[in-house]
């Protein structure tokens, strides 16, 4: 069976996207349809750019009479110059108009339409949870949505425009040769065939090229991103050398693939060179002999010649446009593919806005494995009241950060629900659940803007009084008057330019901003000098008052401060009954000191 032609597997290819495209397309249809009247109005004046020409060689050969509409060709010589150069100039005016207003109305619409595929991409992975994101790398992701979105967006306005435009054209030309001389213009088409052929067996080999050139452009972005988001532990193991290799090898590999397209590229198109110069001496040779024997006009066939050259450009053209074509399809599918991933965790339809929550947290019978890996929580039940602060603890892996993602719903439990007074938490939207979880991190990320917006980001409408209130319950008010900006002191990229422990404190700000029933925090003195660790352990005294606190932590300390210590072991819980003291001995025993 013979295989598709390269150009048509890739629009075929396209097709999926387009569809997915078409609700953001049917909203600028004004647009795309002006658009579409421009490219007709400039393929209508390039049908017509040769015939003044015409005119001027049969009024001088003495063909006058074969003329369309000759009788409203002027017969003074001097006049059907002036005529045919005036009309040269209008004609020429007219396609560069609409070639103008066609490109900036695709332009146009290409980029409305792409920027709110792309904006819509970026909600959806943000929507994301779980499971795809410990998968995916940020790097390549970062491609498909920049890389990816812009290149369907330049290729609808670089190749697949000039493509439709070029098909216009050639339909027309090939309409009117035929009128002209339906044999001569067989002869043209002669050497299509080959044409084909030599398309059909270098496409196939282009798509195949573009889709790996796609995949290790990402996977280039990965390893740059992987390094650069680690740069100090990569330069604290001298891990420097390893990936640049690594980048010097994804990055050979993303040379040879695009060397090899561009030489399957031009191969094409030398072929195609080839062939229109075969099909020009048969027309030139076959046309000269009609001429001569009184079957064709001398105006005739430079117009032949003149459509024959600009026929044969969309020819010329198609390893251009399926290169292009090929690269767009695959950044497409690359795009559908981030599209269609089902989040883990989905808002029922009738999720409604979350009440003011008291304080109160249950869990029931929560079972929650990874994967196909056995239960980290198997049946666990826990009641707190609220504002009661809990302690959980246990050895690394046993399913204590579990619990805190089970509570935020970015991950959802296998059996069992999780309660807040009362209510299961699936009931309530994402954002109006979160928004009253205040959560502490091992090693909060801070963004590259001043200190007021990272704490102020979580309450945009706070003002100074609150702001500096937040500061002094975490205790970072001290070092943050130090700083030559105070609060509009701008920060690295995740607060690279602050210690940990300051990190720890402005987070910490920024969850008293909150001010929130239900505090979560996870081994937030990890990594923290005797220093940092006393003033954040003294902050989340004051931050943990009144609310109900779960404290992820190996810190003995800071769990003997709870009001009550359980340990997770094996999937259960199992919770110290007598008295904090004896809890704190209990967690000095279980921790390493």
């Amino acid at each position: 069976m013979a295989r598709p032609n390269s150009l048509r597997a890739a629009l075929r290819r396209l097709a999926p996207v387009a569809h997915r495209l078409s609700p953001h397309l049917r909203r600028e249809r004004t647009l795309l349809a002006g658009g579409s009247l421009a490219l007709v109005a400039e393929v209508l004046m390039r049908l017509v750019e040769p015939w003044p020409i015409k005119f001027i060689l049969d009024r001088y050969t003495g063909h006058a009479g074969a003329l369309p509409g000759a009788g409203f060709v002027p017969e003074d010589p001097q006049h059907l110059v002036i005529a045919c150069a005036v009309a040269v100039v209008l004609v020429a005016l007219g396609r560069a108009a609409a070639a103008y207003a066609s490109t900036v109305a695709f332009a146009l619409a290409g980029n409305r339409v792409l920027t709110r595929v792309r904006n819509e991409l970026f909600v959806h992975l943000q929507g994301l949870q779980g499971r795809f994101h410990d998968r995916a790398r940020g790097g390549d992701l970062v491609v498909r949505v920049i890389g990816d979105v812009g290149l369907l967006k330049e290729v609808m306005v670089t190749a697949l425009l000039p493509l439709v435009a070029n098909v216009l054209i050639l339909a027309g030309m090939l309409a009117i040769m035929a009128w002209m001389d339906a044999g001569l213009t067989l002869l043209a088409l002669a050497l299509f065939p080959l044409l084909a052929l030599r398309t059909v067996s270098l496409g196939s080999k282009i798509r195949k090229v573009s889709r790996e050139q796609r995949k290790r452009e990402g996977a280039l972005a990965s390893t740059a991103a992987e390094a650069f988001g680690a740069i100090g532990t990569v330069q604290a193991l001298s891990l420097e050398s390893r990936f640049s290799s690594a980048f010097q090898a994804e990055g050979s590999r993303d040379l040879k693939e695009g060397v090899k397209s561009k030489r399957l590229q031009a191969g094409l198109e030398r072929s195609v060179d080839v062939l229109v110069a075969g099909s020009t001496a048969l027309v030139l040779g076959w046309g000269a002999h009609r001429m001569f024997a009184g079957h064709l006009t001398p105006g005739d066939l430079v117009v032949f010649l003149a459509y024959l050259k600009n026929a044969f450009k969309p020819m010329k053209s198609v390893a251009k446009y399926t290169a292009r074509l090929a690269k767009a399809a695959a950044a497409g599918e690359r795009v559908l593919e981030l599209l269609d991933q089902e989040p883990e965790v989905v808002e029922h339809p009738q999720a409604r806005v979350a009440p003011a929550f008291r304080g109160a947290l249950r869990l029931e019978a929560v079972r929650f494995r990874y994967d196909d890996g056995d239960p980290v929580l198997d049946g666990v039940d826990l009641e707190v009241g609220p504002g009661e602060r809990v302690a959980l603890v246990g050895p690394s892996g046993t399913g204590k950060s579990t619990l805190a993602a089970l509570l935020l719903r970015l991950r959802d439990p296998e059996e069992g629900r999780i309660l807040l007074d009362g209510h299961d938490i699936r009931a309530f939207t994402l954002t109006s659940l979160r928004s009253q979880v205040a959560v502490l991190l091992q090693d909060s990320a801070l963004f590259a803007t001043t200190l007021r917006e990272n704490i102020a980001c979580v309450a945009p409408d706070a003002d100074e009084g609150a702001i500096r209130r937040a500061l002094a319950l975490a205790g970072a008010d001290t070092f943050v008057s130090r700083l030559p900006g105070g609060l509009d002191t701008p920060v690295g990229e995740r607060g690279a330019t602050l210690s940990r422990g300051e990190r720890q404190r402005i987070a910490m700000a920024r969850l008293a901003l909150m001010d929130s029933p239900y505090l979560v925090l996870d081994e937030p003195t990890t990594g923290l000098d005797s220093h940092h660790r006393d003033r954040v352990i003294e902050g989340l005294e004051r931050l943990s008052r009144g609310r109900t606190t779960l404290v992820i932590t190996h810190d003995h300390d800071l769990a003997a401060r709870m009001d009550r210590v359980i340990h997770l072991r094996g999937g259960h819980l199992h919770e110290a009954r007598d008295g904090v003291r004896d809890e704190a001995r209990e967690v000095r025993h279980a921790l390493p000191a």
